[in-house]
C-alpha cells in the first residue's frame, strides 16, 4: 500500500520535471535564436542588402563582391566578419553579394571563374580587379586589401585558403521566388 502511494507521488513529480525541462529548452531557444542562427540570417539578408552589380561597376566607387551560398558552412562562419566590413565601409565601397544558387548570377560566376566559395573580389573605383580571396580568410588580410584599394599603386593579388566549399550544381536551372539575390 505504501509503495503505491509513493508511486502516485513520483508520477506527478516526473511529469512536472519533464514539463519544466521542455519549457526551459523552448524558452532558451527563443531567447538565443538570434545568437544561434545569426550567421544563417546574415547570409539570407546579404542578397537584400546588396548593391546591384550593374550599378556597382559604374558608379565610380570601389566594390566588394562576394559569391556565397546559404548552405556553405565557411560562408556562415565568415558572415559576421563580412557584415562588420559592410557596416564599417559601406559609405565608401559598394557591397555586392551574389548567391551562387541563383541562376540570375551565372554570367558573373563564369566571368569571375568562381569554383569555390566564399569568393570575395575587390575592385578599385575604375572596376579593375585588385584582390581575390577564396575560402576562409583572416579578417586582417581582407581589411588590409580593402584599405589598399585607395592607394595608387595596385597589383593583383589572389589568396586561396584550403577551407572553402565547392559550388554545387543547380539541378533545376531555374530562377524561383526562393532564389536570393
Amino acid at each position: 500500500m505504501q509503495s503505491e502511494s509513493q508511486e502516485q507521488i513520483s508520477k506527478p513529480n516526473f511529469k512536472t520535471i519533464l514539463i519544466l525541462i521542455i519549457s526551459i529548452v523552448i524558452v532558451s531557444l527563443f531567447l538565443f535564436k538570434n545568437f544561434l542562427f545569426k550567421s544563417t540570417y546574415l547570409l539570407k539578408s546579404f542578397g537584400e542588402l546588396s548593391v546591384d552589380p550593374e550599378i556597382a561597376f559604374t558608379n565610380n566607387k570601389p566594390t566588394f563582391l562576394e559569391f556565397y551560398a546559404e548552405w556553405c558552412e565557411v560562408c556562415k562562419e565568415m558572415a559576421p566578419k563580412v557584415s562588420a566590413f559592410k557596416d564599417e565601409y559601406e559609405k565608401d565601397i559598394n557591397f555586392v553579394f551574389l548567391n551562387v544558387d541563383n541562376q540570375k548570377w551565372s554570367n558573373y560566376i563564369q566571368q569571375f571563374s568562381v569554383n569555390g566559395i566564399p569568393q570575395i573580389n575587390l575592385f578599385d573605383n575604375k572596376g579593375n580587379l585588385i584582390s581575390t580571396f577564396i575560402g576562409k580568410q583572416d579578417e586582417i588580410k581582407i581589411r588590409k586589401s580593402i584599405n589598399n584599394i585607395k592607394k595608387e599603386e595596385k597589383h593583383f593579388e589572389e589568396i586561396i585558403n584550403s577551407e572553402f566549399s565547392t559550388i554545387q550544381a543547380n539541378k533545376n536551372k531555374e530562377v524561383s521566388p526562393r532564389s536570393h539575390g
